[in-house]
């Protein structure tokens, strides 16, 4: 049962990455966005997706939903992670920015998992 509902959140969590992405791509195609933006824009779909992830890990769970979010935005990251290394097939980031963004999933998903 635990592991359907977090199986369920992370991919409840990609598709609204997935949507998320969609919307910021039709932005950047039509405003032009510089790098800024469309940084702040990434990151604030991987914050909002992981977020959203927890939401439905903890409404699902009921019991230390703040630690099922975390789950989650562990699984998100190390997915991230994973497909980001298949498909450019190297290590492409420094170190400073997997750290930093593994905390954003961490939190966005332990923050989901308390609102909930």
């Amino acid at each position: 049962m635990k592991g359907k509902a977090v199986l369920k959140s992370l991919l409840f969590a990609y598709a609204i990455t997935g949507l998320l992405l969609l919307l910021l791509a039709f932005l950047l195609f039509r405003f032009d966005l510089g790098k800024g933006p469309v940084t702040a824009g990434i990151i604030a779909v991987y914050v909002l997706s992981c977020l959203m992830g927890g939401f439905m890990a903890g409404k699902i769970l009921r019991k230390d939903r703040y630690l099922w979010g975390v789950l989650v935005g562990l699984a998100y990251y190390l997915l991230l992670l994973t497909v980001s290394f298949a498909v450019q097939g190297k290590w492409d980031m420094t170190f400073l920015h997997a750290v930093t963004t593994f905390f954003m999933c961490l939190g966005g998903g332990a923050l989901g998992g308390m609102l909930s």
